[in-house]
This record gives structure tokens, sequence and C-alpha cells, in this order.
């Protein structure tokens, strides 16, 4: 009798192990508000949130981002909890509420501050922000600074402001008093743009924009062996092309180095684009992630979401991460997966991107086919939000199931910043073999959360055809999707490899344009899409662009006096072809 208790227990402990969710896929699943400034909302109400940054600190994971009234914690990286609080007070004579915030600790205590261009906002610090506990560290900082980040040093326990946030202006970095956190001495200049150098620098959706000056922000400072990584953003929010540079320095306030592999995070291609604006942090096995900003800006530029991406430093002492196949299914933090070789990639592929779709009504120009075309900017939209409405995607074939996400998008919304009470996505998703009998997969009829990118990953793995995403019920606005997204593998081959791959460059001492790159190949029949991957060393290729349906890209985002390699691969449902020879473009 004892034997079969404790097998009982056993089976018991196994089935709740084996039942809890491995992975996510970004943009991550958080209630993001509703943007709060009245001046940003030009094409429509609209949720939003950027300039992200993560920190593990007694055993949770805490992540600030800009005007959220809140903030969220977390125990495994997934599942988030949001604390309401505003830390502007009416005394405080700043646009925004908390801005691009600072988010680092000092031994047993987390600091916060927002962006302001006056001396007149606190530093706000806690031992205990598991809740909403928090005081005054400094009344007024006078540092004034815009996209700041405070930075303990732990070897010599000293701490630094890094800041900066302009089309004109460097960052800059001012040690503060350990004792009081006001700056001591003057600003230091650390780093400024060199976007005549830099192809990635440039203004513009495909760097290619002149209009404009490109704007330099977003600091954040990782040390490693001894070396103080002080990581930056460019060319602007809005683009595709927003991402993370890195320069280098054997000292915190300098002279810094520009590290050959930039930008260190980088993704404009696929569903999810943009990894700029960001912050570097550990997980509770000591490896590294960076989390940033992914760019919708439909309805205006400053509509954005959150993406977190395996990071870390390769043996060179290289800081790197990975965004290849980045919106796709990743495995959460393990001590067990490596972040190199897309080790954090769970291989589950995309099995609807441009299949045949079905739904209940249509309001307008948007169609069925935006919630299956990998483009998080277009959507369609149901005529309603009433119980009832439906899409259907059609996989084309039975395939494998292993995770489903649901991205809503905001048509004809009505709040305004941070509800104080939601109703929550409800909805149900059936199966089909036929498109005729219906079978329920997932049921949500009931659940309460705001869910606008849910992402569930099946206990386990569902055969099927034909996947129906009803809805039930809406937290505001009409029931519209950006993006309704089924990953698996199907019953067929993936592609083969892909063949005259050509990267096409001004050669060195000629006339034209060295920061760009053409590049063309034979399109692969089976393809769904390809990933580019490049860098300046064959074995250090971090840099990757997915590209959809096309057999070209033009990319513009070379260093110009560098050497490049490049590969491509090529992958459809059914899972990634083999790379391409490496090509050389000097």
């Amino acid at each position: 009798m004892k034997k079969f208790i404790l097998l009982v227990i056993a089976l018991s402990l196994f089935t709740v192990a084996s039942a809890q969710q491995k992975t996510y896929c970004n943009p991550i699943n958080i209630d993001y508000g509703y943007c709060p400034i009245p001046d940003f909302v030009t094409k429509g109400k609209h949720r939003t949130t950027a300039d992200p940054v993560i920190t593990y600190f007694k055993d949770k994971y805490y992540l600030f981002s800009t005007n959220q009234w809140g903030y969220w914690h977390s125990d495994d990286m997934l599942n988030w909890k949001f604390i309401s609080r505003k830390f502007l007070r009416p005394e405080h004579k700043v646009y925004d509420e908390l801005c691009a915030p600072s988010l680092s600790y000092v031994n047993d205590t987390l600091l916060v501050i927002g962006s302001t261009h006056t001396k007149e906002f606190p530093i706000w610090m806690s031992t205990n922000p598991e809740v909403d506990n928090w005081k005054e560290l400094v009344h007024k900082s006078e540092a004034g600074a815009w996209d700041p980040q405070i930075f303990w040093d732990e070897d010599t326990d000293e701490v630094y402001l890094y800041y900066g946030s302009s089309n004109m202006y460097p960052l800059y970095g001012v040690k503060l008093n350990r004792k009081t956190f006001q700056p001591e001495g003057e600003p230091i200049p650390l780093l400024a743009l060199n976007d005549f150098e830099h192809g990635w620098e440039r203004f513009g959706e495909y760097n290619d924009n002149t209009f404009l000056q490109p704007f330099l922000e977003g600091a954040f400072m990782t040390k490693y062996k001894g070396k103080y990584y002080l990581q930056y953003a460019a060319p602007g929010t809005e683009f595709r092309g927003y991402g993370d540079g890195v320069y280098v320095s054997e000292k915190p306030l300098g002279p810094f180095e520009y590290q050959p592999y930039n930008p260190f995070s980088y993704k404009p291609g696929g569903f999810a684009r943009g990894a700029g604006h960001g912050a570097t942090y550990q997980d509770a096995y000591g490896k590294y992630w960076h989390v940033s900003t992914i760019g919708i800006c439909t309805k205006n530029n400053f509509e954005r979401r959150l993406g977190i991406w395996p990071a870390g430093f390769d043996k060179d002492d290289v800081l790197y991460s990975n965004t290849a196949y980045g919106d796709y299914p990743t495995y959460l933090p393990s001590e067990k997966k490596s972040h190199m070789d897309m080790g954090s990639f769970t291989g589950w592929m995309l099995l609807n991107y441009n299949k045949s779709v079905q739904v209940s009504s249509t309001l307008g120009g948007f169609q069925a086919n935006y919630a299956v075309d990998e483009d998080i900017k277009t959507y369609w939209s149901a005529k309603t939000a009433n119980k009832g409405e439906y899409i259907i995607t059609d996989l084309g074939e039975n395939s494998t199931i292993n995770a489903i996400q649901i991205n809503y998008a905001d048509q004809d919304v009505e709040f305004m910043g941070k509800p104080e009470t939601t109703t929550g996505h409800k909805y149900i998703i059936y199966t089909s073999d036929d498109g005729k009998k219906w079978r329920v997969l997932i049921d949500k009829s009931k659940n309460s959360k705001d869910v606008p990118h849910d992402y569930i990953e099946l206990d386990k793995p569902a055969k099927t055809r034909y996947i129906k995403l009803e809805n039930i019920q809406m937290p505001t606005g009409k029931f519209a999707i950006s993006g309704l997204r089924i990953f698996g593998k199907g019953s067929g081959e993936k592609p083969g490899a892909v063949n005259d791959f050509v990267p096409l460059r001004s050669a060195p001492k000629k006339e034209g344009e060295r920061r760009n790159v053409w590049f063309k190949w034979a399109q692969e029949a089976n393809a769904d899409g390809y990933v580019i991957y490049f860098g300046k060393s064959p074995d250090k290729l971090y840099g990757s662009i997915m590209v959809y349906g096309k057999s070209e890209y033009y990319f513009n985002g070379l260093d110009r006096s560098d050497v490049y390699y490049f590969q491509i691969e090529a992958f459809n449902n059914n899972g990634i072809g083999t790379r391409s020879e490496m090509k050389e473009a000097k």
C-alpha cells in the first residue's frame, strides 16, 4: 500500500512537471498599457511601451519600461505580475511618468529613476519591490538625465550614471557620490555615432534615409571579466533596423573602443522587428539575455512592444545576441540550454505562413490574410467584438502543433493609460481534420487576464489541419488579429540548400557604397523564407536577417572598412535546410 501511494505521488509530481511551460515567444505576453499621452495618439488609441530593462533581484525578475504606471515581476521570465505604481508626483515637472527608466541595484536595494531634463526628479529605492513599497533615496537628482542608467560597480563599490538621447549629442557618463548619489564633477562624453563608417547607424527604415541625423540613445552598462561594455541604441525607434551596439573599455568612463561585431542586438526581419534600446541581464542560472524594443509603429511612431533574446559573451569576450528565429518559440532559462548556435531555439516552425484563412466578417480594408502574413504592422479586424466572431487558418495538411501565439491588434479601442480593471481576452480554439467537425483544443472562455500576445504551449502536441479561433469577449475594441501563429512541424520535407547565393558589394578603393550589400540567390522551391547570417569572422556570424517570400535583400548595415562573411539557409513549416557555403565580401 505504501509503495502504491508513493507511486501515485511520484506520478502526480511528474504530471505537474511535464505540464509546466518551458518556452516563450516574442513579443512577450504582458499586459501592456495604452498610450497615456494624448499628443501621441494620432491614428487611434493603442497599447505601447518600450525602452525596457530587466534585472534579477532577490530570486525574481523585475521588468520596467516606458510609461506603464507600474512594473512587473516574475519567477520564471514567463508569467509576469503587474504592480501598479505611479512614480510621478504633482511637484515633478516631467512630461512622461517614467520614460526609459533606469533599473539597477546596490547591495540589497533596487533603484529606479526616469528620464528628465530637469533636476527635480527623485531616485526611488526599495528593498521589497515585490509589492508597492518604495521611498525616495534622492529627493531631487541633480543629473537631469534622459535615458539614464545607474550602474553599480560591485568590484569597486562605485556608482556611475550613463545617459543621452539625441541626434546631436554623444552619450555621457558621470561618477555619482556613493553616499549622496549626486554627480561628482562634470559629465564626460563617452561615445558618438559614426554613421559614415557604420551603415547600421544611418537613419531610415532601411538605413537609407538622409533627411535627418540618426538618434543615439539607450545607454546601458554591463561589466564582464573586468571590462566595461557600454551599450547604445541607433538609429531610431520607429525603424526595423533599430538595434543596439556596444563599445568596450578597461575603465568605467573610458576611453571606449567600438566592438567590431556590431550591432550585437539586431532583428530587421520576421514578425517581431527591431531589437534596440534594451538591457543585458543574467538569469537565475547566470546566463545572459537581452531585452529590447520591438516596433509596430502603425498608429504612430511610438507604438511598440518588448522582446527578450538569448545573449552572452563568446570565448573572445565578444558580446552577442541571438535573434535568429527569435520570434519563434524559445526555451525559457535553463541550466542546460546554451545560447550559442541556436541552443535556445525549440525548432518548432511556423505552420501557417500565408496559408488560406476564413473569417466571420471583415472591417473595411483590414483583410483576413493580414493575420497570417508575418507582418506585425498589418492586421485583420472583424466588424465587431461580438461573441462568435472567428478566424480559421488552414495549415494545408495534417501537422503536429506544439504551440499557438495570438497577437491581438488595437482597433477602435477606448482605453488610455493603464486600466484599473480589465475583462481579459476570452476565446476558444478549436481543431478539425476536415474543416467541418470541430473539437475544443483550448478553452479560455473564462479567462480574466489581459493577454495581448497570448502564447500557449500545449501539454501534448496535437495533430490537426484546421485551427479556429473564436472570440468570446475583448477587453476593448473590435476582435482584431495581427498574427495568428501556429508552431510545430508539418508532414513534408524541409527545404534544400540555397543555391547561387551572392553578396554584391563595392570593392575596396572603388567608387561605390561599401556600407551596402545586395544579396541575391536562387529561389528554393520548398522555402517559406530564408535567414541570412553575417559577421566579420567565419566563426562569429552573430548578425541575422529573416526574409519571407523573396530571393533578394538589400542590406545597408555594414561597416564601411571591414571584410564580411555571409551564409544563408532556407526554412519552411517542416524545418530548416542546410546552410550555404560561406561567402566573403571584401
